[in-house]
Formats: C-alpha cells, sequence, structure tokens
C-alpha cells in the first residue's frame, strides 16, 4: 500500500495556533509584559532621541555648507568683477570666450584641487552672435533651476538653493547653488553660478546615521537585558511565594519561602512565612478542635443510648399501660414516648453526621431502580401526609430508572425530602416527578407551601438550621435531615438542588450518576422557573466539585 502525498502544513493554521498561546503568554507571565515593554519603550524613546540628534546634526552641517557656500562665493563673484575691469581698461583686444576662459580658469583655481565647487557662467544678454557660456568639471547648467536664474536676473542680487548637481557623464549629487549677475563690459551680462556638492555632508550624515542606529539598537538591547534581569530579581520571590501557596493550599503545610538578604523582597518572604506558621497553627489548632468536637458528639451519642435504653423500656411499659391510667397520666406516657421517638432519632442522625466527619462513610452500591426507591419513600410518609390531608402524586418520565447507588442512603435522601415537603407544605398537593438520560437520574420534589426566599436557600442545608425558628416543627424532625441528605448526595457525586419562591412553595432535585464512574455535567429534570435566576446554590458547586 503506497501512502498518499501529505499536503504541506498551512500557514494560517500555525498562525492561529500560535496567537492563542502568545496571548496566554503575555497574561501569564509578568516578566514578559515588563521585558517586552521596556524595549517597546525604549525604541520609542531611542528612536525620538535618535531623530532629534539627527535632525540636529543635519541642521548644523547644512548651516555650516551655507555660510562656506556664500561666503566663497562672495569672494569669487569679487574676483571676477576685478578680472572683468581689468580686460576692459587693459585695451585688450581678447576675444569674449578668452576673457571667459580667464575669468572661469581663474575661479576654478580657486576651488582648489580636489576642487571644492564647480563654476558655471551662463550667459544672459550678449553683444554681438557669440555668447560663450563656460563650466569646470564637466558641470551641466541643468543644474541651476530655473527658478533660481530668474530669481537672480530680477533681484539683480546673489540669491542660492540646494539642487542636484548634474554632470554631463551622468552623475548627479546633492549640493548648494549660489548665483548672483555679473556684468563683462566688453562681452555683455553674465550669472555666475557657484555649485558646492554636498557629498562630503551627506557622507558625514550616513556615518552619523549609521552610528545612531547601532547605538540605538544596542542601548534597547542593552535596557531590555537590565530589565529582563532587575525583573526576574523582582519576579523569582514572586513565583516561589506563588508555587509555596499552591503547595501550601493543596495541604502542605510545612511549605516555606526562602530567605535571602534584607531588603523588600526579603521582608516580603519573612512575613509570607510568618503568615504560613500562623494559618498552619490555626489549622492544626482548628483541626484538633474539630477531632474533638467529633469524638465528644460521638461519644455522648455512644453513652446516651446505654440510659435511653433503659428509659425507652420503662417507657414503652408505661405507654402499653396507659388505658389503666388517668387521663392526665395517660397524656404523660403519650408524650414521653413521643419525645423518646424523637430522642432516638436525633441520636441515630448525630451519629450520622459523625461518621461523615470522620470521613468513616462508605457505600454500599446496588443497581436499583429509582421508580422503586420513590415508592417506598413515600410510603414511609404517607401517613403523615393523610393526617394533614395532603396528596402526593408521583409522575414517571421514563422507565426503567436503574441507577447504581445505595438505595438505604438513596431512601433517606428521599423521606428527608418528603419530610421537609409535608412539614412546610401548608396542606397543599406535593408533585413527584423521575427522570433519566444515558448518564443521569433526577427525582424532584415539589411542594406549594411558604416557599424559600433567596437568602433562606443559602442556609437550608446547613445544620439545624430553620426557616422560621418561631415555627412549631410538627412531623418532629431533627434539624438534621436535610444537611444528611447533602452528605448522601455528596457521597454518590451527586446533586442536590434547591429552589423556593415566597407563597409560591419549594423544590428539591435530586440528580444521582447511572455508574459510579459518571460525572455530572447537568440534570435530566429542570427546576421551576428554569429560564429566572434561581438558586443553584452553592451546595450545587460544592457538590459537582466533590464529584469530580
Amino acid at each position: 500500500m503506497t501512502a498518499g502525498p501529505t499536503s504541506p502544513p498551512d500557514p494560517r493554521a500555525r498562525t492561529a495556533r500560535t496567537g492563542p498561546r502568545l496571548t496566554r503568554a503575555w497574561r501569564q507571565s509578568l516578566l514578559l509584559r515588563v521585558t517586552v515593554t521596556t524595549l517597546v519603550l525604549s525604541l520609542i524613546v531611542v528612536g525620538l532621541l535618535g531623530l532629534l540628534l539627527l535632525s540636529r546634526i543635519t541642521t548644523g552641517l547644512l548651516e555650516s555648507a551655507e555660510r562656506t557656500a556664500i561666503t566663497e562665493s562672495s569672494a569669487g563673484l569679487s574676483d571676477a568683477q576685478r578680472l572683468s575691469s581689468a580686460a576692459d581698461t587693459g585695451g585688450s583686444t581678447a576675444s569674449p570666450a578668452s576673457i571667459v576662459d580667464t575669468i572661469v580658469a581663474s575661479l576654478a583655481t580657486r576651488a582648489g584641487s580636489p576642487p571644492q565647487y564647480d563654476v558655471l557662467l551662463l550667459a544672459d544678454e550678449v553683444e554681438g552672435p557669440a555668447a560663450p557660456e563656460r563650466g569646470t568639471n564637466l558641470v551641466s547648467d541643468e543644474s541651476v533651476p530655473p527658478a533660481l536664474r530668474t530669481a537672480v536676473t530680477e533681484s539683480g542680487r546673489q540669491s542660492w538653493t540646494y539642487t542636484e548637481i548634474r554632470y554631463l557623464d551622468g552623475r548627479t549629487v546633492p549640493g548648494i547653488v549660489v548665483g548672483a549677475p555679473l556684468s563683462i563690459s566688453s562681452v555683455g551680462s553674465y550669472e555666475l553660478y557657484y555649485l558646492f556638492p554636498l557629498t562630503e555632508q551627506s557622507s558625514t550624515l550616513d556615518l552619523v546615521r549609521s552610528a545612531v542606529v547601532g547605538t540605538g539598537i544596542l542601548l534597547v538591547l542593552l535596557l531590555g537585558a537590565i530589565a529582563l534581569i532587575v525583573t526576574r530579581q523582582v519576579v523569582a520571590p514572586v513565583r516561589s511565594a506563588a508555587r509555596t501557596a499552591e503547595q501550601f493550599s493543596e495541604g502542605h503545610l510545612s511549605e516555606r519561602m526562602q530567605v535571602r538578604g534584607e531588603d523588600d523582597l526579603a521582608r516580603l518572604a519573612t512575613s509570607f512565612n510568618e503568615m504560613a506558621a500562623s494559618l498552619e497553627d490555626q489549622i492544626h489548632r482548628l483541626e484538633n478542635l474539630s477531632a474533638v468536637q467529633q469524638r465528644f458528639v460521638s461519644d455522648v451519642s455512644h453513652e446516651l443510648r446505654t440510659p435511653l435504653t433503659t428509659i425507652r423500656m420503662a417507657a414503652d411499659v408505661l405507654f402499653e399501660s396507659r388505658d389503666r391510667f388517668d387521663q392526665p397520666t395517660a397524656r404523660a406516657a403519650e408524650l414521653l414516648q413521643t419525645q423518646l421517638d424523637r430522642f432516638e432519632n436525633l441520636l441515630t442522625d448525630l451519629l450520622e453526621i459523625s461518621r461523615y466527619d470522620a470521613g468513616a462513610a462508605v457505600l454500599d452500591l446496588e443497581v436499583v431502580d429509582l421508580d422503586d426507591l420513590v415508592q417506598r419513600a413515600v410510603e414511609a410518609v404517607r401517613p403523615l401526609s393523610d393526617r394533614r390531608g395532603m396528596i402526593i402524586s408521583i409522575q414517571s418520565m421514563a422507565s426503567p430508572l436503574t441507577v447504581e447507588c445505595d438505595p438505604r442512603r438513596v431512601e433517606r435522601v428521599l423521606r428527608n425530602l418528603l419530610d421537609n415537603a409535608v412539614e412546610h407544605g401548608e396542606g397543599e398537593p406535593i408533585e413527584v416527578a423521575l427522570d433519566g438520560d444515558d448518564d443521569a437520574v433526577a427525582v424532584t420534589v415539589r411542594d406549594h407551601g411558604v416557599g424559600l426566599t433567596t437568602d433562606q436557600l443559602d442556609h437550608v442545608f446547613d445544620r439545624f438550621w430553620r426557616a422560621d425558628p418561631a415555627r412549631a416543627r410538627q412531623t418532629g424532625g431533627t434539624g438534621l435531615g436535610l444537611a444528611i441528605a447533602l452528605e448522601d448526595t455528596r457521597l454518590h457525586a451527586g446533586l442536590l438542588d434547591a429552589w423556593g419562591s415566597p407563597g409560591e412553595g419549594a423544590c428539591f432535585r435530586l440528580t444521582l450518576p447511572r455508574r459510579a464512574d459518571v460525572v455530572l455535567e447537568g440534570s435530566p429534570l429542570p427546576l421551576p422557573h428554569d429560564d429566572a435566576p434561581v438558586d443553584d446554590s452553592s451546595v450545587d458547586d460544592a457538590v459537582l466539585e466533590d464529584a469530580r
């Protein structure tokens, strides 16, 4: 089998992958941000300073070249006028071309070797048919801008401008041209132009520009390196503190920062270590206190069972013989029996809570039908709901609803939710709904009683918490039912949600994974008014975190 040709990697895909990585690195690395920011700002500052320096140097060189050109051309003009006057007064019979050649040759001699400038002698108004014009070093008369010739002719004074000096061999160089009128009486009116090349100044500027750019790049790199070193000195202790804090949060309470020197960073490390030591001490004290508290609850609960058993035996005898007592004594026997039942339930719940606190609770998993568990829980609370005239309806939206769970604990959760609905349902009907999907099953218990406020939803699963402390318990509950229900749900890696609204009632939703290896991401059943803000309660987040 031959493999087909592979397509080349797409540069756009590589760029799309690189962009998020750079963005993430920029957000997460203080060292990168400080270094890059320093480089960019240094580049801007050095660039501005370099431009300013080049501007000043350029201005200085050009001003110096202008002064030199004007001074030299003024002296040359005086020399040319002297030679012209000498030709007139000497009675010379030389031709106009000879006179012009003499003047240009004399001016060219003043230019030195190599020549510092070139000379052009251009005719303006020349008497006679011949109009001799001369220049040095093959300089072209196109080097003189027409605007300058017009200015020289009209003003009759010396004028100058920048130009491109052109030579007959095709060369061009930047330069300054200075012109002035020159009258040769035996020949006519001329314009004398001095052309000063700026090649030396251009070379100087190129050298300065290269030096400024090179120095600027080196300076920016040095500043970037300095920023990197300095920032690393500052960031390293901060990163160390972050790593130590992460280790501390994971339970490694003995982790500490290294203290080097006596500067501010050393004081930061010292303060951090002192804070960590204080937190470690407080955590240990709280752990010890919690252990003592758990042991106390467990021990007291166990110790109370022995005398309670004796009291129960005596109370049972009195309760069974109440028909032979007078009315007040019989009533006392009934109250004693009721309160003993409640006391036994309280001890049972306290023992169960102590097992959760000690981490000793374990699951006895079985595959069961959730419908059966709901039916058993409803039948368990049926006598109480019948006494209060409340109807409990069950609606199953899927079948079968098999789930891997501890049936004893799940049934206890359902009984607690139903007891709570009967307690606060104000005699209104109670609705139980069941549904499931591939990953989860859910049960909702909905009442139409007094409801819950947002603040009450935050505490509904707290131990011994009551929505209305002035309200007497009608079902003989211990105040631990919903707290135990939450712990049972957490043990299954499930979710227990609460919703409520004053005057509209309350709804509790139990969601369990179908299998123990499933991580819940939602529930098959919605809560009432799911499109409005509801209480996912911090309980949801805690349960989901425990599940993961």
